[in-house]
């Protein structure tokens, strides 16, 4: 929000959510135990919904905190948060907790980015402007089988703001492919109609293991504008998406970074936020990655031969014209043919994808696909290694 630290809004007035004042009344915060922090957390029962914010008028959301006692990835993937605007029905936000609040796979690490934040890895912070025009909700769903012993938690927001015809809602929409399909794009954000903008998003990859630590992340984001077949944006590989270059190690900043870079389990999380490089979009948008690896010529026929799926695309041999587009060959292309020179190898992979996609759209109801089973979720997040001991994990 764009205002002076010394200019006070007409009307506008300051409200907490949290259950020490669950309707942010005036007056009426902190009034149980007399006073002495009496109602600071909650449980949440397997199968409970519980709200943490319903609210009517105009205003916007500022930041949204709180903490849960069970950081496991399972439960991580089990709570589901919604977000409701303006009375809809349909959520415009429906993702798992921890997928929602800036790392994917369910996993927590120390990080601070310009959307979110987690100072010791213990807490979630989201400071994303969410505004809305005559009523806001949010609910948390254990979708677990576990009770949920402790959650904390605050919404701080401003009332009786005014929003221009311009202003637009806040959604998120999550998704995943365990594999995905062999020479398909995974979909980070499903194509929208309307008018909006594309925020970004954060994305995590456990690599298949048949692929002996080949590299997976050699794939181009893809921006797809209105019903066109072709991309308009594209970038030119995974790691060149999020800042970096030549395979991608932990790193977080402002707005790009890799948060979880964890080999022996095989476990990437990584995002990137559009902020200095809007992404708008007038008749709708759809986001896409394509899901393609890469290592030399000699292990991907290693891998051929031992059983594992790929589809070669293309050889670079690092010499003047040594770049080799295999898909523009007759086919089918072996590239165990002796012809076909040494060098690097990219090729389609199956992997396991997910992804939180994060935008603003001009309306308020939810435009996306129905969340996945929690059983779908969760499955395969089990660490093999335990990664605590690693320095560079």
């Amino acid at each position: 929000m764009s205002m002076s630290l010394f200019e006070k809004p007409v009307g506008v007035q300051t409200r907490w959510f949290s259950f020490e004042n669950s309707k942010s009344e005036r007056g009426r915060a902190g009034l149980e135990n007399q006073g002495a922090k009496g109602h600071a957390f909650d449980q949440v029962k397997a199968g409970e919904t519980i709200t943490l914010l319903d609210v009517e008028g105009s205003g916007l959301i500022n930041r949204i905190w709180l903490t849960v006692s069970d950081r496991s990835p399972e439960m991580l993937r089990s709570l589901r948060i919604d977000f409701f605007w303006d009375g809809s029905s349909l959520p415009a936000v429906s993702v798992p907790l921890g997928d929602f609040f800036g790392v994917g796979l369910g996993r927590r690490t120390p990080f601070e980015n310009a959307l979110f934040s987690d100072p010791e890895g213990r807490s979630f912070n989201c400071c994303i402007p969410m505004p809305f025009r005559t009523a806001a909700r949010i609910t948390i769903t254990n979708e677990s089988e576990n009770r949920l012993p402790h959650l904390f938690y605050d919404v701080d927001l401003l009332l009786n703001m005014k929003h221009s015809a311009e202003t637009l809602y806040f959604h998120a929409h999550w998704r995943r492919e365990s594999p995905n399909e062999l020479g398909r794009e995974f979909v980070i954000l499903p194509r929208v109609q309307g008018s909006g903008r594309f925020l970004g998003c954060n994305l995590g990859v456990i690599a298949d293991a048949g692929y002996k630590g080949s590299w997976w992340g050699e794939g181009e984001v893809k921006v797809r504008f209105g019903r066109d077949s072709h991309a308009t944006l594209c970038g030119t590989g995974t790691e060149d998406y999020i800042g970096t270059g030549w395979g991608q190690g932990a790193y977080g900043h402002r707005t790009q970074g890799c948060l979880i870079a964890d080999r022996e389990n095989r476990q990437w999380a990584f995002y990137r936020y559009h902020i200095d490089d809007p992404i708008y979009f007038d008749d709708g948008c759809e986001v896409t990655i394509q899901t393609i690896g890469g290592t030399g010529k000699a292990n991907a026929v290693e891998l051929l031969d031992a059983g594992m799926e790929l589809t070669p695309i293309s050889i670079d041999t690092g010499q003047e014209g040594g770049f080799i587009k295999l898909m523009d060959l007759p086919q089918p292309v072996d590239i165990r043919d002796p012809a076909l020179p040494e060098g690097w190898c990219n090729f389609w992979r199956r992997d396991d994808w997910s992804g939180t996609a994060y935008f603003y759209l001009d309306q308020a109801e939810g435009a996306m696909p129905p969340i996945s089973d929690a059983s779908e979720r969760r499955a395969g997040l089990a660490l093999a290694v335990d990664p605590s001991s690693r320095a560079d994990v």
